[in-house]
């Protein structure tokens, strides 16, 4: 008998085990996650009622995939560009509760007795709450159309990020075991200039590839290539000294500022859910029942700080970012939970050997519980509110409130911090990059030309030639490259600006490309010789070259820029714009009244009435704003005007209204239940004879469509074909009908024939 392989049949065992709890969980309607851990225990070593999984060690190779591919995902939908259109509101309420909760995290560790790593990782465990988890608890409540939803989301996103980051400076510390502030400030730094440099690159050179082999991208080859994209920056990232988590999540972001970002997650989802569902199986095999009873109380402990802290902070967060109180509330109870992060985080930890194995039962326990509570605390988030409106002394809500509406309408931003910011974009992107094209140049460029060149000067003059022929186009763009603003051109014709902080500034920008030179003639010649002879010689060839230098940086800029933004001009060209009247939504948010854009569902039970049968705002207080169908966007539809499969409405309704009218506007027709099988339907065919006595009629007559929920598709007569005969087409003896129908009706039909 043949014999497999030891991982054949674990992966056997933990994926059967994986479909029949999971099954259990959705059926009780229970997160899916959980269903995984606990499938990983069935199959685990800590319990033998069970069989166990044999090749471990395999196992958790497939499971370190899992986590790269569900972070390259999280990638593909979060990406660096969302996080900046996210907002202050959500931005501030992330970071106050990350900065709350994970210093809070340390220090409870620390006052446990745990070691300062096993604390650290601890608070690294906490700061992030469950995407997924949350957002089907929105659904599953219908409270995803509510306005306190939309900040949930941008949350979710900066702390996604943020836990990102937190987890590679996690990594690096459990590498470097250092903790001092100075190399704190190092790796952070070096952090972000490789984060700055990958992404810069990344979206200069990945785009232009896919548009030029967009017509041999099938899906097939689609998967194979993302799959190869974010494996090869998963290597780079661990070769640079990072984490290949990092690497994951930067190959994600890059992709999703490209049209084929859909396409990818399309292609990528099975592979991502099998090794997903491998590596929280693998979670639950680590789970073991005497730690987590001897662990009883730092698991409750520490349950109670995710839940009433996560609380707290958020929703003090969410009122220093000028939230009204009742939003604040619901955000922070929406979020007091952990989840597959804290996996991802205590992975890291053992892997790397630098937290104890008791942390991982502690974190599952705790996650286990917070996920439980989720929807709970979600539908209470309401009445908690009345009961804080009720307890709170008015001044103190009148303040609240006062606060709220007084950051919602700071909204302009000065001319000078608009100038100020198009200069540090300036100075950011362009001294990234040629950082490292210096790096690279004395790693590799300068000892190749002295390694191949046999005259040390010429050597010397060429390495120096190509240093700062690759660095010109951005060593002009950091010396002479205006902000592209009308607030610099107003700037600059005031005095005191022209001859104050912008002359400043220019003369600043100048000595940093004198500095940049200066140390490239540093590093190839003497410094006498780079003064004397170098410097001259350089500024004579920057003057000559500026204007080819200057285009040469306008085609590479005009490229980036393209590329950065094919997505949204993909995007713009298919959809609509929305109407202005409805963009500025603060102006309504005093009222809790928002616009919602609602999809229609082709099986609703309203479709093809008019608005004025259906009397939504009598009923529900709602408005209508427009109705987007297709291209074309009915603005204030009127009350003869109806709705059709798969229209965008344009919803104005309180969070009240929208709980009551969202039963209304998601009723569907009992027939969406049955579930259609196209297998069922079948090409038959039949012989007119004395059996079926179809003989003299015609194809209407015989009632074969209304039996059948067929079609009558050919009729073979005398060696001759008659496709798609009319209907009044009479058959005769020996015709062969060809039908395409319902399998189980034709063949009851033939039988109902028969028998007649």
């Amino acid at each position: 008998m043949e014999q497999l392989p030891g991982l054949i049949k674990d992966l056997a065992l933990i994926l059967m085990a994986a479909a029949v709890v999971t099954i259990i969980f959705k059926k009780i309607k229970q997160p899916v996650i959980l269903g995984y851990i606990i499938a990983g225990f069935l199959v685990g070593p800590n319990l033998s009622l069970t069989p166990t999984v044999v090749d471990s060690e395999n196992v958790e190779t497939l499971a370190h995939i899992g986590v790269i591919f569900l972070l390259f995902s999280l990638g593909l939908e979060f990406s660096f560009k969302k996080l900046a259109r996210v907002g202050g509101a959500a931005s501030i309420t992330a970071l106050v509760e990350i900065i709350f909760i994970t210093i809070g995290g340390f220090y409870i560790g620390r006052w446990m007795g745990w070691s300062v790593m096993d604390s650290l990782f601890l608070g690294g465990m906490l700061a992030s709450s469950p995407t997924t988890i949350i957002i089907k608890a929105f659904d599953d409540l219908r409270m995803k159309a509510m306005q306190f939803a939309g900040v949930v989301f941008g949350v979710l996103i900066v702390q996604d990020i943020v836990v990102i980051l937190l987890m590679v400076l996690l990594s690096t510390i459990a590498v470097t075991k250092e903790i001092a502030g100075v190399e704190m400030l190092f790796i952070v730094a070096k952090l972000l200039f490789f984060l700055a440099l990958w992404f810069l690159t990344g979206i200069f050179l990945i785009p232009t590839l896919l548009k030029r082999t967009k017509e041999w991208l099938d899906d097939e080859t689609l998967l194979v290539l993302a799959a190869g994209l974010c494996l090869g920056m998963v290597v780079l990232a661990v070769y640079s000294g990072f984490s290949a988590e990092l690497g994951a999540i930067i190959m994600g972001s890059i992709l999703a500022e490209t049209t084929k970002a859909e396409r990818i997650e399309k292609v990528l989802a099975p592979v991502r859910d099998l090794f997903a569902s491998i590596f929280f199986v693998s979670v639950g095999m680590m789970i073991d029942p005497d730690a987590i009873v001897q662990y009883k109380w730092p698991v409750l402990v520490i349950t109670l700080f995710v839940i009433f802290g996560k609380i707290f902070s958020t929703v003090i967060g969410a009122l220093i970012s000028g939230q009204p109180l009742k939003q604040s509330v619901q955000v922070g109870m929406s979020m007091a939970q952990i989840g597959e992060f804290a996996f991802i985080v205590a992975t890291l930890g053992l892997t790397l050997g630098v937290i104890s194995p008791f942390l991982f039962p502690v974190a599952v326990g705790v996650s286990a519980i917070t996920i439980f509570t989720t929807p709970y605390l979600i539908k209470l988030s309401g009445p908690f509110y009345n009961f804080l409106e009720k307890k709170l002394p008015p001044y103190i809500l009148n303040r609240l409130n006062t606060y709220a509406a007084s950051s919602q309408k700071i909204q302009a931003e000065s001319k000078w911090k608009i100038v100020l910011f198009s200069y540090l974009k300036i100075f950011l992107i362009n001294g990234i990059i040629l950082t490292a094209l210096l790096l690279l140049s004395l790693k590799v460029l300068i000892p190749f030309f002295h390694q191949h060149i046999e005259s040390s000067f010429l050597a010397k003059v060429v390495s120096l030639t190509a240093v700062l022929g690759i660095s010109s186009p951005f060593l002009w763009a950091l010396i002479a490259k205006k902000p592209d603003s009308t607030a610099y051109r107003e700037l600059w014709l005031h005095r005191k600006y022209s001859k104050g902080p912008l002359l400043m500034i220019e003369i600043g920008r100048l000595l940093l490309g004198v500095l940049y030179i200066a140390f490239c003639l540093d590093r190839v010649f003497t410094t006498s010789v780079g003064i004397m002879v170098g410097f001259p010689i350089i500024t004579v060839f920057l003057l000559i070259f500026s204007k080819k230098i200057q285009s040469f940086y306008h085609r590479i800029e005009l490229r980036f820029l393209s590329n950065l933004n094919e997505r949204e001009k993909a995007e713009l060209q298919m959809a609509v714009n929305r109407p202005k009247l409805f963009v500025a939504e603060n102006s309504l948010a005093s009222w809790d009244a928002h616009l919602v854009d609602m999809e229609v569902s082709p099986h609703a039970v309203y479709i093809g009435q008019h608005l004025k049968a259906l009397a939504w705002r009598e009923k529900f207080g709602i408005n209508i704003a427009y109705i987007r169908r297709g291209n074309r966007v009915i603005y204030a539809p009127k009350r003869d005007d109806r709705l059709l499969p798969f229209d965008h409405v344009g919803i104005i309704a309180t969070d009240e209204q929208m709980i009551n009218f969202q039963k209304a506007f998601d009723e569907k027709e009992m027939s969406e239940l049955e579930e259609a099988n196209t297998s069922d339907v079948v090409l038959s065919k039949m012989v007119v004879n004395e059996k079926n006595k179809l003989k003299g009629t015609s194809i209407s007559s015989s009632q074969i469509r209304e039996r059948t929920n067929g079609l009558v598709v050919g009729v073979e007569r005398d060696n001759q074909r008659i496709l798609n005969p009319k209907s009044d087409l009479v058959f005769e003896w020996g015709d062969v009908v060809w039908v395409v129908g319902e399998r189980e009706k034709l063949q009851k039909l033939t039988q109902q024939k028969e028998k007649s």
